[in-house]
């Protein structure tokens, strides 16, 4: 064994695992999100800054508004999930290094008081702590359907503020009938790692 971790928590988390586009109607709890949370906070990212924020849209008429900012494709699936989150960058995740990167308070403004720099590393690690979210939500026994398609600008005005901006919308819950497209292939070792 190469890896240390079991392989049905590999398969589970990796080689099974697939993005979900059909949902049971069993509900995802509160307390599910929180033993999710609760692992994938410790994902590693630069200065430790956490600019993750998870906007879970529960209620019926937020369901709606979102729905309607969503691509066609991704309506159906959005209004029929019993779960979904609005995963935002939060750009000016900063002013919390000091408390998160005690050891060097300073590189809150050392490194980060331009919002242009800002804006770039909250995307970078909120997009690592996003993808940490979607392995979670597998680790919890539950699917993810992740998605790109939505009207991000709409989105960020209905949902959230100037200093956020939207990464994704990801769909959560028991995976349903037919809910998985054929697998689809992957890179070999060989067209993606180059030692020198």
């Amino acid at each position: 064994m190469s890896l240390a971790l079991d392989p049905a928590a590999q398969d589970l988390l990796f080689r099974e695992a697939r993005t979900a586009n059909t949902f049971t109607d069993e509900p995802v709890t509160d307390e599910q999100i929180r033993a999710i949370h609760d692992l994938v906070k410790y994902g590693p990212t630069a200065f430790n800054q956490s600019p993750l924020r998870i906007v879970l849209v529960r209620s019926p008429g937020a369901r709606e508004r979102l729905v309607q900012h969503m691509t066609p494709p991704n309506r159906a699936k959005t209004a029929a999930a019993p779960l979904v989150a609005i995963l935002a960058a939060d750009n000016e995740f900063h002013e919390e290094l000091p408390r998160l990167f005690p050891h060097f308070p300073q590189a809150k403004d050392v490194f980060y008081a331009s919002r242009e720099v800002r804006e770039k590393s909250a995307h970078l690690n909120a997009a690592l702590q996003a993808a940490y979210f979607i392995i979670g939500v597998r680790a919890a026994g539950l699917a993810a359907g992740p998605m790109n398609g939505f009207d991000h600008a709409a989105v960020q005005k209905e949902f959230l503020d100037d200093d956020h901006t939207p990464l994704m919308v990801v769909n959560i819950g028991r995976p349903g009938p037919d809910a998985w497209f054929a697998r689809s292939p992957r890179l070999g070792l060989d067209e993606v790692v180059t030692t020198v």
